[in-house]
């Protein structure tokens, strides 16, 4: 007899359903499961086999032929195994189970207990749009009840399975208060008040956050890099509800989500280490997972010693920077992830650290410091506003005990301000932020004062900018004006814009 159960796969962030057919027919004992699945699937054969046993089943000793449809899409993970047991059990007579309203996941350990698994947050938004109910682990009962409308049945173990679709015990659907928690604001651990000095980094990633503009730090060791970026989240807008789900959405296949609080408040910081390699960034990998680049998708990446990452690993930012997405591309399929975020590095002015430092003399050539310098392409400087030079902070600011400093609720209020109205600007124009900008909105957008234009002439020829240069110092300058409320670019907002393109005026060696 075969019986069929319905469940539900992962790829990336998509989700496909899986029709799972069992058939148990008389002949020599064995176990065959097809329909292109990948190692963690067959060897739920093992699991399944002694989850059945050790639950009060009998294992059928027969031959058993199990069908994972579509047989064209590969199908990853252990969260098929509940929906393979429960095919075994009823394709074999022992129960009449009723499954046809159910999408039913679950991973299984040999005593029959039903194990949580990633990804549930897409499969539950994918089976409300089916108008289909669904089985999931206990553990994961609270991340697929933040889909409001979708009926959800946790459950502990095989044995309470058979006998909720065999009409013995009844269960109500799982209610939790979660949802309403994704409107509440962010709470973050750290915040710009606790920074001592550094006035000039803290306006400057101020400017960062109103216009979405890429930053590089740059500066020697101990200066409040690292310090001042991981700071760089609390000054943004609270997300959006879309935006919150989209991150607990890319959260949730990662396996990253805290059971107990499935939703993600904050914006994301991901700060992967220098020896990451390309996939650890951009994502794949056998089963293909989020990686860096996706996982701070809404939120801040961050990459310290920019020149001692991958050279191959720093390129595969280009595309995210520019198109707000990351392509991977297998033999068989292509797989988009998305990828909006603020990007900021941190980096040493030379080998050493100390080029240009009062404190400690540099040794390095200027061959080194090229050398270093060039390690970050043209195309990713292409693509970053803000360079952002940063001093050692004085002793006596260092020292103080009795220093005030604004606060991060302060800064973002007037970040908050600086981003409505780039919004009202751009209705209709397909971006958000000044940062995004084309060269004929450049020419509609960024309206310069005459003493403005006199100045950045007079720059452009002093330092001899580039057109790329010029472009950002625009865009900049355009976020430096909307700060201030001033609808046409003064001097004052292109001198500032100025000093932030350190490595444009030649200085660094």
């Amino acid at each position: 007899m075969v019986s069929k159960t319905a469940s539900l796969g992962n790829f990336g962030l998509d989700v496909y359903p899986v029709c799972i057919e069992v058939d148990v027919q008389r002949g020599l004992p064995a176990v065959s499961l097809v329909g292109l699945c990948d190692v963690s699937v067959r060897e739920s054969r093992d699991r399944v086999r002694s989850a059945i046993k050790n639950s009060g089943f009998e294992f059928p000793s027969q031959k058993i032929t199990i069908n994972l449809a579509p047989a064209n899409i590969k199908k990853e993970g252990t969260h098929f195994d509940l929906a393979i047991a429960l095919g075994i059990i009823s394709s074999s007579g022992q129960a009449q189970l009723d499954t046809s309203s159910y999408f039913i996941i679950g991973e299984l350990s040999l005593e029959g207990a039903i194990r949580p698994v990633s990804g549930i947050f897409p499969i539950a938004l994918h089976a409300k749009e089916k108008a289909k109910k669904i089985i999931v682990p206990l553990e994961n009962a609270s991340e697929a009840a933040l889909v409001s409308g979708l009926e959800v049945y946790p459950l502990k173990s095989l044995n309470e399975a058979v006998s909720f679709l065999c009409g013995l015990i009844e269960k109500k659907p799982f209610k939790s208060a979660v949802n309403n928690t994704i409107y509440q604001g962010a709470q973050y651990e750290v915040d710009f008040s606790e920074v001592k000095g550094q006035s000039f980094a803290k306006r400057a990633l101020e400017v960062t956050a109103s216009g979405m503009h890429n930053s590089l730090m740059l500066g020697p060791p101990g200066v409040g890099k690292t310090m001042l970026a991981r700071r760089l989240p609390t000054i943004l807008p609270d997300m959006a509800f879309e935006e919150g789900l989209e991150v607990t959405k890319i959260y949730s296949v990662a396996g990253l989500l805290d059971k107990s609080h499935p939703v993600v408040h904050a914006r994301p910081f991901r700060s992967p280490h220098h020896t990451s390699s390309n996939i650890a960034l951009v994502g794949g990998g056998a089963n293909i997972k989020p990686g860096e680049i996706t996982l701070s998708h809404n939120g801040v990446l961050f990459l310290d010693e920019l020149p001692e990452f991958n050279r191959n690993a720093l390129e595969a930012l280009r595309q995210p920077l520019e198109d707000g997405c990351i392509t991977i591309s297998r033999a068989s399929s292509h797989l988009k992830l998305p990828s909006r975020f603020l990007f900021a590095a941190a980096m040493n002015p030379c080998p050493c650290g100390y080029f240009g430092s009062k404190e400690k003399s540099c040794h390095c050539t200027s061959y080194q410091i090229q050398k270093y310098r060039n390690k970050i392409s043209g195309p990713l400087l292409d693509r970053i506003d803000i360079h952002l030079e940063l001093a050692a902070i004085k002793t006596e600011d260092l020292m103080s005990r009795d220093f005030k400093a604004e606060n991060s609720q302060a800064i973002k209020e007037r970040v908050e301000a600086t981003r409505m109205l780039q919004a009202q600007r751009f209705k209709g124009e397909k971006i958000f932020f000044n940062s995004q900008m084309n060269h004929k909105q450049l020419r509609k957008f960024c309206e310069l004062e005459k003493s403005a234009e006199d100045l950045l002439k007079t720059a452009i020829s002093h330092f001899n900018f580039s057109a790329r240069a010029y472009d950002k110092i625009l865009k900049v300058s355009r976020t430096i004006a909307d700060m201030a409320q001033r609808p046409a670019i003064s001097a004052e907002d292109i001198s500032e814009a100025i000093q932030y393109r350190s490595l444009d005026k030649n200085l660094w060696v």
